[in-house]
């Protein structure tokens, strides 16, 4: 049974929590509005800061149906909107000769029919729904080309894909579309425009925190603070790849796992590769440089043990 869209930002962060995503205010007031106002949300930000995550709780929450297009370089329409089933058409055409008794032109539209449409997540998502309008996830646009881009604009803009043969199909009611990027290139101003923009950022230690106690139930209050505090002192310096907050709860859902209250050096030192990607950044902070961020992440929640 679909649940109703929020009715207010309240609303919304609750239908967030209710997914279990700890979401700041302003995320909720943006994804709010987009609800309320049809339109796409474009969220930018590091990996692992969970703006794919959004769209599967939308999913969850309102019981609509998720869709999602996974981008990558090269994407073209036959795999992200449709394409036509040659192998089932060529068979027709041969059957039709066989047969002789079909005239070309009802044998060439007939080939151009529903029957013969394979659709991809973008087509999908303009069909009808006794749930409601699924959920469109478009993630990492930022792998794809420009022109794909640009084929995005009539999906965006009129919620309908056109497709020469067949005709134009646009949806009785419009997705509820999420579009992601991690900024490895600059999205262009013309889809940009189209949509809601929000700006994903690493959740200060406060929400991290709350986060943790969500995803990592498992996890003492005090080894929480310690992994929320050490990573947010990563998160001040100068690596390849910060940590986001998969990378988080990875490494918490790791140190319960090997019945760890609290950090030390040397579990930090054999468990760095779930929290770090690449290796000059695990050098970097194995070993003495491990030790002086825990110290003064102790130092720092012994002065404030509230936290």
């Amino acid at each position: 049974m679909p649940h109703p869209l929020p009715a207010s930002v309240d609303d919304t962060v609750a239908l967030l929590a209710a997914g279990d995503y700890v979401a700041e205010r302003s995320l909720a007031t943006a994804l709010y509005l987009a609800l309320k106002l049809k339109r796409p949300l474009f969220l930018e930000g590091e990996a692992g800061v969970g703006k794919t995550e959004i769209a599967k709780v939308l999913s969850a929450t309102l019981g609509r149906r998720l869709l999602r297009l996974q981008c990558y370089e090269g994407l073209d329409a036959a795999a992200a909107v449709y394409e036509w089933n040659y192998a089932r058409q060529m068979m027709e055409i041969r059957l039709a000769e066989a047969s002789g008794a079909r005239d070309r032109d009802a044998l060439a539209t007939d080939l151009f029919s529903d029957r013969f449409l394979i659709r991809r997540p973008l087509l999908q998502a303009m069909e009808p729904d006794v749930n409601g309008a699924p959920v469109l996830l478009i993630d990492e646009l930022d792998r794809t080309d420009e022109p794909f881009e640009a084929y995005l604009l009539e999906i965006l803009s009129d919620f309908q894909v056109t497709i020469p043969e067949y005709g134009t199909v646009k949806a009785p009611e419009p997705p509820i579309v999420i579009l992601t990027s991690n900024r490895t290139r600059e999205i262009h101003d013309a889809l940009k425009r189209r949509c809601f923009y929000h700006w994903v950022d690493y959740p200060n230690a406060e929400r991290e925190r709350a986060i943790l106690a969500v995803k990592a139930p498992g996890a003492e209050a005090r080894l929480a603070a310690q992994v929320v505090g050490f990573v947010q002192k990563l998160r001040a310096m100068d690596l390849y790849k910060a940590p986001g907050v998969a990378e988080t709860l990875d490494w918490a859902q790791a140190l319960v796992e090997l019945n760890q209250l609290e950090l030390d050096p040397r579990t930090i030192n054999d468990t760095l590769g779930t929290l770090l990607k690449y290796q000059d950044d695990i050098a970097r902070i194995q070993g003495s440089e491990a030790s002086r961020i825990l110290t003064q992440v102790k130092l720092e929640l012994a002065a404030t043990p509230n936290r």
